[in-house]
């Protein structure tokens, strides 16, 4: 009887691990013209009633795609379940570092992301379609990605996180192929300038204050540009939360780290209670 209860547990634990659902979708961008895949992670218990829920976007890194949270840290599946958040992990190519390109017009990453698909997620799923229910983050080029995407749109995301975000480009210009979206930095030294996210920083609006998070391993080689813009917030007194904390540029890191940002998001979540 003793073996039989501890099985059942053992069962009961795994129906709430995978209580979770997740629909793989295939959005179109007119920028781009054509179809690009993304994941969406619903709670439990999503559709049994007209409830909407807070949306959290999810972006990858360099070299990965819109399959990686949910293959390399399925707990965000609980996650979801947790906090009762549909989670949204897009495609943004495998190096587009979510700029609209100047040089090469195929990559409308920003376009896509900001402005048309949050409004197929809103239109083919029950979220709550305002900025106070909706955040964004990412790792390492999805970091960037989500600093740089909430920043520039600050109507569309009320908070934003990174996770080992390469939050300042400068110092890495033959790297990634950042110098394919935005040209090579000795000719091209402006649009690197413009696009980087510590020079961003300004566009933080108190009128439409966005909620910022983000963290790096001690031992990550992008721990110079997160303490950089930490120190930048700081000038600018723009509310933030800063951690370090040991670790390095790999997955063992992340599936930690996206627990504190959902925590954070969370609260951000419970908070709210104004129609923006």
């Amino acid at each position: 009887m003793r073996l039989s209860f501890m099985i059942l547990i053992w069962v009961s634990c795994l129906n709430y691990i995978f209580a979770a659902s997740a629909d793989t979708v295939s959005v179109y961008s007119a920028a781009m013209g054509k179809n690009l895949p993304a994941i969406v992670v619903l709670p439990e218990h999503y559709g049994q009633a007209a409830t909407p829920y807070p949306t959290v976007y999810l972006l990858h890194g360099a070299g990965g795609d819109y399959t990686n949270w949910l293959t390399l840290a399925p707990a965000i599946q609980q996650l979801a379940d947790t906090y009762q958040v549909i989670i949204v992990c897009p495609d943004g190519g495998n190096t587009s570092w979510y700029f609209d390109s100047p040089v090469d017009p195929a990559m409308r990453f920003e376009t896509f992301i900001a402005e048309e698909l949050v409004p197929w997620v809103d239109g083919h799923y029950q979220t709550i379609q305002r900025r106070s229910r909706r955040a964004i983050t990412g790792l390492s080029m999805g970091g960037h990605g989500a600093f740089y995407l909430a920043l520039r749109h600050p109507g569309i995301w009320g908070a934003a996180g990174s996770m080992s975000g390469g939050l300042d480009i400068r110092p890495f210009p033959a790297n990634w192929d950042i110098a394919r979206r935005l040209g090579p930095y000795p000719t091209h030294r402006q649009s690197w300038e413009d696009n980087t996210v510590v020079n961003l920083l300004y566009l933080w609006d108190s009128n439409q204050p966005l909620e910022l998070i983000f963290d790096c391993g001690t031992d990550d080689f992008f721990l110079d540009a997160n303490r950089r813009v930490n120190q930048e917030l700081g000038y600018l007194n723009i509310p933030h939360t800063y951690i370090e904390r040991p670790g390095a540029h790999n997955w063992d890191y992340w599936q930690q780290a996206v627990k504190y940002q959902f925590l954070f998001f969370g609260e951000y979540f419970a908070k709210k209670t104004d129609g923006q």
